[in-house]
């Protein structure tokens, strides 16, 4: 099977297992996603999910959140681990946000990465989830998953965004990277993956060579 038709493969098989491709992180605004993503790295969507409320009804945008003193924010982000980090650039992005932008989140991944704490997994997640742009998130389920598919022969999450921007359709990228996002939660697990009941085992190489 050609890479190309693999991942079309791929995509169709997900599409039926996760109809509703929707990001997990509950959020009112472009902001709000901003926010929220820096605040889930090495921290689960379900514990920031518990936290951004609070935070977001003192600070629901990045005029507000330009003005908060970080050691409050640090107090309120705490559980979300790395803390001091992420309050930081939470406020210093805010604080740019707010002088360079007029307080809009960018549309653009290049300029989204030019703000404190973005990288280029947070940027697409903006652009594609908010501005309905081309987008390919290379989050860790995402490059396992591809990787074990055969999709990418790389764990650097740029190298994978260029591989996989290469064979799959850009109206597809976003809602594909949620709906593999799912699926490693649901299925393709890291350490313990039950391949005997993943609906992508027929075509899927790491099943290829351990199933024997």
């Amino acid at each position: 099977m050609e890479i190309k038709e693999k991942a079309l493969r791929a995509i169709e098989e997900l599409k039926k297992l996760y109809p509703d491709a929707l990001c997990s992180l509950s959020c009112e605004s472009a902001f709000q996603l901003l926010v929220a993503t820096r605040l889930s790295a090495q921290c689960t969507d379900a514990r920031v999910n518990m936290i951004t409320p609070g935070l977001f009804s003192k600070y629901p945008d990045a005029e507000s959140m330009s003005k908060a003193d970080v050691s409050e924010i640090e107090n309120i982000v705490r559980p979300c681990g790395f803390y001091h980090h992420k309050a930081r650039d939470i406020v210093e992005m805010s604080k740019m946000l707010v002088s360079d932008f007029g307080g809009k989140v960018p549309d653009e991944i290049e300029v989204l990465i030019t703000l404190p704490g973005v990288g280029r997994k947070t940027a697409n997640l903006i652009v594609g989830d908010v501005y309905g742009k081309a987008a390919i998130v290379a989050d860790t389920h995402l490059i396992r998953i591809s990787n074990r598919l055969g999709l990418v022969d790389s764990k650097d999450p740029l190298k994978v965004e260029t591989q996989l921007r290469k064979i799959i359709p850009p109206e597809e990228g976003n809602n594909y990277c949620h709906r593999n996002v799912l699926h490693g939660r649901a299925v393709c697990d890291a350490r313990k993956p039950k391949c005997e009941i993943c609906s992508l085992n027929s075509f899927c190489k790491y099943r290829e060579e351990t199933k024997g």
